[in-house]
């Protein structure tokens, strides 16, 4: 605590407000998702005012967008799923219908379509690299899509 006093709307504006951190074994690592400034959609309304899967699915958008940042022209952001056969999907879409489901919309690695209906209570996502499609010629970007899809709220 820094022992400021604050007022009661200080404090619970304070308490609405996003939390995190993130520490790497290396001082050199790429920043992440954590440590990037909130866009101006995800500050907006307050947690309470939001559903668990409208929070999941900004938040993951703000990972997916790093994590292409970090990509080469050769390869595409694509996400592995934990327990089960799933498999790995290249991330076409994403959505939310609240209060508590998150979609994924993409292919598999057969390039048959996919979706997965995933409630937030079970998210569990690892996002990998992928090589992009040989007949596409310039790498689909999905999280700057997505981003931009924040700041038209």
């Amino acid at each position: 605590m820094s022992g400021e006093i604050q007022t009661a709307a200080e404090a619970h504006e304070a308490s609405a407000l996003p939390c995190a951190r993130v520490v790497h074994t290396a001082p050199d690592a790429p920043r992440t998702a954590e440590l990037e400034p909130l866009p101006e959609g995800l500050t907006e309304e307050s947690i309470e005012e939001k559903s668990p899967a409208e929070w999941a699915y900004e938040r993951l958008i703000l990972y997916i967008q790093n994590f292409e940042e970090q990509l080469d022209d050769e390869h595409e952001v694509a996400m592995g799923f934990t327990g089960g056969e799933a498999g790995v999907m290249r991330i076409e879409g994403i959505g939310f219908f609240a209060p508590d489901i998150v979609t994924f919309y993409g292919r598999d690695e057969d390039e048959a379509r996919t979706q997965l209906i995933q409630h937030v209570s079970q998210l569990n996502v690892m996002l990998r690299a992928l090589p992009k499609a040989p007949e596409v010629e310039e790498p689909r970007r999905i999280g700057f899509r997505l981003a931009a899809d924040l700041h038209r709220k």
